[in-house]
């Protein structure tokens, strides 16, 4: 596994932590605060992916 994709798992499971968290919450705002971090969390990721050029798709 390459250090960037290494350095993304915690990441990854930062957001399913938050996504799960949001999915226990009783308080609906909470709830939403929660879920906009995670998505908030998982563009970064897809971003960084994307210009980090590791990965496999068309040039």
């Amino acid at each position: 596994m390459s250090v960037s994709g290494e350095s993304r798992d915690p990441m990854r499971q930062k957001v399913q932590e938050m996504e799960q968290a949001a999915k226990r919450a009783q308080d609906p705002q909470e709830r939403e605060r929660l879920m906009a971090k995670a998505r908030e969390l998982r563009e970064q990721m897809e971003r960084r992916g994307n210009a980090g050029g590791d990965d496999l798709g068309p040039v």
